[in-house]
């Protein structure tokens, strides 16, 4: 089932790269990424009211707060540079170079957490990395 929301998520992510291009034409980048912000702001909680779970809040732990806020302000950093390379740059480059971050996730996956990399991910890595140069160069 993982596999089926990862590919909602590649899909949606495309079609956020493609609509956020031609609505940011003419809208400063930081205020086209609050506007967005907001937007996703009332769909997630919209989500945590339609399942009923916000009475779960209060079972979370500091860690669990702490590494959320900063996955928060990740996303919000992420979100902004990605905003300003799209206003400024083509989406057909700006996109292949935004999606090192899988690169860059599995290296801190197995940093950090400890997960496996394997001959297959290396060369999955390789390929990806190979990918974008090519795309952008």
């Amino acid at each position: 089932m993982w596999f089926v929301f990862a590919l909602g998520s590649a899909v949606f992510a495309a079609l956020t790269s493609i609509l956020a291009k031609v609505g940011i034409d003419g809208v400063n980048s930081n205020l086209a990424t609050a506007i967005r912000t907001v937007v996703v702001l009332v769909m997630a909680w919209g989500m945590v009211f339609i399942t009923d779970t916000q009475g779960e809040m209060g079972e979370i732990s500091r860690k669990s707060w702490l590494f959320l806020i900063l996955s928060g302000l990740a996303t919000g950093a992420s979100w902004l540079c990605y905003y300003k390379a799209l206003q400024i740059g083509e989406a057909s480059k700006v996109v292949p170079v935004d999606k090192l971050s899988v690169v860059l996730t599995l290296a801190l996956a197995f940093i950090f957490l400890h997960e496996k990399f394997t001959a297959k991910s290396l060369i999955g890595c390789a390929l990806v990395g190979a990918g974008t140069l090519m795309m952008v160069l």
